[in-house]
């Protein structure tokens, strides 16, 4: 069971979040974006908790900043320096021009030694958005995240079954949609395969991204279905206006509430689940 915050670095209140999630709740892991305001400040929380698993949110997508200076990205960024928020017309540009494929690949490598530069013990990696699920942003995380020590991947592949019985995923759990997005989560784990690289069997927080209360969270603990399976949240301790303009969603409170919620806590505790992070799967990084 890996239990997961996002986002970390975004704002202070994400960070204050993935702290006391951690040293008051269920939290087990994060995944850290190396480039944004508030990274300092977590990473400097991270090293005094060195129990909490901590990964590589790449970023590509979703109006942040970059690593590298807007200059030298220039066709990865907007006339802000900040990088695409339209995912499809992004994804098009990546498979059809060479100079945004250069460009992108530098980034990712940024982003990698800049976590490296923290000093931190790198457990994962994913993407922002999930945008890791483009195959040549997989195929460049694998092959540069190798140089860095990468062992694991995340994998956002959430059941029918399991998205069906918790309230909050169900309305958003269909057949058709999931078959597609099975598929490239399965070419996924293939390609994390070939490269010796752990991954999740499981995910919940697909469907209803942001606003996994105490009532869902009890939910999904209760049908995982059987292997590794990660829950994963972007709880904040604030989300106000000024914590919104800077990416924190509107119940992150919420989500952060469940986080320390002594219901969910005893749930956990009765499931008999060993908890951690990807590093923990057995033979994690071995092919």
């Amino acid at each position: 069971m890996i239990i997961t915050a996002d986002d970390f670095g975004l704002d202070l209140a994400i960070n204050e979040a993935v702290e006391r999630g951690f040293t008051e709740g269920v939290l087990t892991a994060t995944s850290l974006m190396v480039g944004q305001g508030a990274a300092r400040d977590a990473v400097q929380r991270a090293h005094r908790m060195p129990g909490l698993r901590v990964g590589l949110h790449v970023a590509l997508t979703g109006g942040v900043l970059p690593v590298l200076p807007p200059h030298e990205i220039p066709d990865l960024v907007d006339r802000g320096g900040r990088l695409p928020e339209n995912l499809q017309a992004f994804g098009w540009r990546l498979a059809s021009s060479m100079r945004v494929r250069s460009q992108a690949e530098r980034e990712i490598r940024a982003q990698f030694q800049a976590f490296a530069d923290t000093g931190l013990e790198l457990d994962h990696a994913n993407a922002h958005q999930h945008y890791h699920m483009h195959p040549f942003v997989l195929d460049r995380i694998v092959e540069i995240g190798s140089r860095f020590g990468l062992r694991a991947v995340r994998v956002p592949f959430e059941p029918l079954p399991l998205a069906r019985a918790v309230a909050c995923s169900a309305p958003r759990a269909r057949r058709l949609p999931a078959l597609g997005w099975a598929l490239g989560t399965g070419r996924m784990r293939r390609r994390l395969r070939r490269a010796g690289l752990a991954c999740n069997d499981a995910l919940f927080g697909l469907r209803c991204s942001g606003v996994v209360g105490e009532a869902a969270l009890c939910e999904a603990l209760d049908h995982l279905p059987p292997g590794v399976s990660e829950v994963y949240l972007h709880p904040a301790t604030r989300s106000g206006a000024a914590e919104r303009a800077a990416g924190v969603g509107e119940q992150a409170t919420t989500e952060f509430e469940a986080l320390i919620s002594p219901r969910v806590r005893e749930r956990l505790r009765l499931l008999q689940a060993s908890v951690g992070g990807f590093a923990d799967i057995p033979n994690a990084g071995l092919a």
